[in-house]
């Protein structure tokens, strides 16, 4: 097996692709296409994810591929709707799950990956957080208010007097401030929208709660956008803290699909901290987007493991290539690979960019969408 992500070109049992006979960079040798090899189906010590195997031009299959989860990774999932991104998600926290000493949380804002819970995981509905995960000087934001006017400054004083306890603890505080009744007014109002969202809570979850068995799904699919925004940089930050403060021995890989909508909130600090500091604590994280050019450059230029699937919009593919010029610059839009869960896999560390195509699912695909052939006729309903 071929393992992306190690930065050697070595697979798992310490030999490289070519020793093997093939071709590490694209499943091919000089001879034709390479036959899958029989082997452990996991390497010895340090631990893989299988991804699928490596596709060659004339569509036939070479070795099989998996990622590394051994190390902490900042990997990004892309691809229009339809061409796999979500499953190429859910096949890589699969992986995760599947090795020890690593451990998946998974941010499902379409509730597509409850069926990752059937890996001995759990799926939590309208998951909650504590108000205390979120920083005070966040609040603002996260209601929507400036943080420099009126109302929004007054919510970040209350919420950072308060108890955090929970959204309407801070109205208190609000309505004893030295501000206009109209200040007061909006951050009451503002507060107690926060507490209707129904997703903090004093006893909510904690990053001991998220790593202590198989995938942890939040399915954040009923929450309004905000909310869900709440809860993955509540998620995101506790897990780096829990890392750095060694509360948490397991390491976490943190799963974000549709991820653009996430950068945008405040949610989106937690995460670009992640990018840039989650390595030394040992903290992963996976994006996946149908829209990279949504995303901050950090996002892509961070990320040492690149999976793309079919693009078209051309200011996607623009932001891909422009981010990565030395390893397939500017020829990327022609070598982005058409069939669905057929993706190019960029490795950053070993500066190879390989076609792929991605196994299945052990898991039920949550995320498949409905037809209407398959629903029984019925003028009742």
């Amino acid at each position: 097996m071929h393992v992306i992500g190690r930065g050697d070109g070595r697979d798992g049992d310490g030999r490289t692709d070519r020793e093997y006979g093939g071709d590490a960079a694209g499943g091919e040798s000089s001879g034709g296409p390479v036959a899958p090899r029989s082997g452990p189906a996991a390497p010895v010590g340090e631990p893989v994810a299988p991804l699928g195997r490596f596709l060659a031009r004339d569509g036939s299959l070479g070795s099989h591929v998996g990622v590394d989860v051994d190390r902490p990774h900042a990997a990004l999932v892309v691809g229009k709707r339809g061409s796999g991104k979500t499953h190429t998600l859910a096949v890589l926290a699969e992986g995760v799950d599947a090795a020890d000493g690593v451990a998946p949380v998974v941010i499902d804002p379409m509730g597509a990956l409850s069926g990752l819970a059937d890996a001995d995981g759990t799926v939590r509905r309208q998951p909650r957080v504590r108000p205390d995960a979120i920083p005070a000087s966040a609040w603002p934001d996260l209601l929507g208010l400036d943080p420099a006017g009126p109302a929004g400054s007054l919510v970040w004083r209350a919420i950072a007097e308060s108890d955090r306890s929970t959204p309407t603890a801070a109205i208190d505080r609000v309505a004893d401030a030295d501000a206009t009744r109209a200040a007061r007014r909006a951050a009451e109002t503002h507060l107690a929208l926060a507490a209707e969202w129904g997703v903090f809570d004093p006893e909510g979850l904690v990053p001991a709660d998220l790593v202590a068995g198989g995938p942890t799904v939040l399915d954040c699919s009923a929450l309004a956008p905000a909310a869900a925004d709440a809860v993955c940089a509540a998620v995101a930050r506790g897990l780096y803290e829990a890392r750095v403060t060694d509360g948490i021995r397991r390491l976490p890989w943190l799963f974000v699909d549709e991820a653009h909508a996430f950068f945008d909130g405040v949610a989106g600090a937690a995460l670009r901290t992640l990018l840039t500091r989650g390595r030394a604590p040992g903290v992963s994280l996976v994006c996946a987007t149908q829209r990279p050019a949504a995303l901050p450059s950090a996002a892509v230029s961070q990320a040492d493991l690149l999976i793309a699937h079919r693009l078209h919009a051309g200011d996607d593919v623009d932001a891909l290539a422009a981010a990565r010029p030395g390893s397939i610059g500017s020829d990327l839009a022609d070598r982005l690979p058409e069939g669905v869960g057929e993706a190019l896999v960029v490795d950053d560390g070993a500066a190879t960019a390989t076609t792929v195509r991605v196994r299945e699912r052990r898991t039920p695909d949550g995320g498949a969408s409905p037809r209407a052939s398959r629903i029984r006729a019925d003028r009742g309903s």
